[in-house]
């Protein structure tokens, strides 16, 4: 099972898990488009910063959905709008 890894902040992951955030962001650099252009996934894990193992409570398993290209402006990426990978977190 192919299982593609995501560590999160906090504030993210939280917003994820209580459903608030329907997408998370990673810009379209050429790393994100090896990982993610072709490529086929099972489910996605998202993860709480970087937990020990086991720590089940700072991960969140859900179903590949996959993704989108798109333009956004987020404080993250800076004040300029920027190309992002919109991977699917929705439940």
């Amino acid at each position: 099972m192919r299982t593609l890894v995501l560590p999160l902040k906090g504030e993210y992951f939280d917003a994820i898990k209580a459903g608030i955030k329907p997408e998370e962001f990673r810009a379209a650099t050429p790393y994100w488009r090896r990982r993610l252009d072709g490529q086929s996934f099972d489910q996605i894990e998202l993860t709480r910063g970087y937990p020990k193992r086991g720590d089940d409570a700072r991960r969140l398993v859900l179903p590949w959905k996959g993704y989108r290209l798109t333009t956004i402006v987020h404080p993250h990426f800076g004040a300029d709008p920027v190309e992002v990978f919109a991977i699917d977190v929705s439940r």
